[in-house]
């Protein structure tokens, strides 16, 4: 596989440092981003899901207070509360090309090495 890696993380988070390690420990190059600095779009968030394949709230962070009362939103409602609150996004999530892992287990990211 020669498409480039992007990491989609949060500094402060388990997974993504521990996902981070196993990039770092294969060799390989790779982008990382913040998405707390930089903010996905809702173009992005769109394009991710596509490359996860899989429904968008497979990505949702159930266990945050704003998610509780999001059960009857439009998903394209909620991809818009997802930009603004991007506390809502499962991470990190990590692309190859055409394809993309959410690595909870951090481990998922070897399947795209």
């Amino acid at each position: 596989m020669e498409d480039k890696i992007t990491i989609y993380q949060k500094p402060t988070c388990s997974k993504c440092r521990a996902t981070l390690e196993i990039l770092r420990d294969s060799g390989v190059e790779f982008e990382s981003i913040n998405y707390y600095e930089t903010p996905l779009t809702e173009e992005r968030i769109r394009d991710l899901l596509d490359k996860l394949n899989v429904p968008l709230r497979d990505i949702l962070r159930k266990d945050e207070p704003l998610a509780r009362d999001l059960g009857s939103v439009s998903d394209d409602a909620l991809i818009k509360i997802m930009v603004e609150n991007p506390d809502l996004i499962q991470r990190p999530i990590v692309v190859r090309g055409s394809k993309a892992k959410l690595c909870r287990p951090p481990e998922n990211v070897k399947q795209l090495l």
